[in-house]
């Protein structure tokens, strides 16, 4: 493969992102080994592999679709516009993504039949059903105002309890209420991206969570978001599902303090695009907060 090929499919993955992947699977896999002392880590990397394919399809299908509808096109910066850029063809993209789905398929079918897990494979499904119609044709749950919450439930309940319930072989009401919090945030992270494009969304007839809330109610909406992170996390520590170090993600309210002030000084809300590292920041410290309360 050709240096510049690379450097095309690496640029459509948006790899940045893959951490809100991990992080929940990371959860999930620490709650199995503190509960039930199960490793486990051959059945954790088949997970680890099936959920970064499924994160992978639903950047290339946000890609692909959004292309035939030009969402992504003119003066919208949202998805990776290899396509617009000519860097990828839309069949090739398309044979990939369907080549994708194949061995998701196969690697899904190898942890629910190889390990007796049979009534995983409902949010298996809700997974790969979630992955193509973001923005695919005729759901586009996401052009609804509802890919926050298809995001916090696939990124939540489904990946950290899931994860739990392969390696530990059972289903576990402790890692479901766990993956609440974590659910909201990468919702959140959605969100602050939806932001910057809210202008070219209304006009593509996108109707995302922001585009619904409009500019005035947007800011709020943000701030509700981080609020029920904290609340949901603080309601852990209370219930003694976490420990005292998952304090530390009071560590994240400086952050969440200059971003809301970057929004309220900010006119030109594309701007704010320059400024997602720190909602990535503020997950990956809660993140952390809530892998410390577990084991701790």
């Amino acid at each position: 493969m050709k240096t510049t090929t690379l450097k095309a499919w690496i640029q459509a993955s948006r790899m940045p992102f893959f951490v809100a992947t991990f992080i929940p699977l990371l959860i999930g896999w620490l709650l199995a080994i503190k509960v039930h002392s199960q490793i486990r880590p051959v059945r954790f990397l088949l997970v680890l592999i099936g959920s970064l394919i499924i994160h992978l399809i639903t950047n290339l299908a946000n890609d692909y679709f959004e292309h035939d509808t030009a969402t992504d096109s003119g003066e919208a910066i949202g998805g990776s516009r290899v396509i617009q850029e000519g860097k990828i063809a839309p069949q090739t993209m398309f044979r990939v993504i369907v080549s994708l789905y194949i061995l998701a398929f196969i690697l899904a079918l190898i942890i629910i039949f190889n390990y007796q897990l049979y009534m995983l494979a409902i949010p298996v499904c809700f997974a790969a059903f979630s992955s193509l119609f973001y923005v695919a044709p005729p759901i586009r749950y996401g052009y609804h105002g509802l890919g926050e919450v298809f995001v916090a439930i696939n990124m939540g309940p489904i990946m950290v309890t899931g994860t739990f319930w392969v390696v530990a072989g059972q289903f576990n009401w402790h890692s479901f209420f766990i993956s609440l919090p974590v659910g909201i945030m990468v919702a959140s992270i959605l969100y602050y991206q939806s932001l910057p494009d809210m202008i070219t969304d209304a006009r593509a007839g996108k109707n995302t969570l922001a585009v619904r809330l409009g500019r005035k109610k947007a800011l709020p909406g943000l701030i509700s978001f981080f609020i029920l992170i904290y609340l949901g996390i603080s309601a852990l520590i209370i219930s003694g599902l976490l420990s005292l170090y998952s304090l530390v993600f009071l560590f994240s309210l400086p952050l969440i303090i200059k971003l809301i002030r970057i929004v309220i000084s900010t006119e030109n809300w594309v701007i704010l695009d320059q400024h997602g590292k720190y909602v990535r920041m503020i997950y990956f410290i809660c993140g952390l907060a809530i892998i410390a309360g577990i084991c701790r």
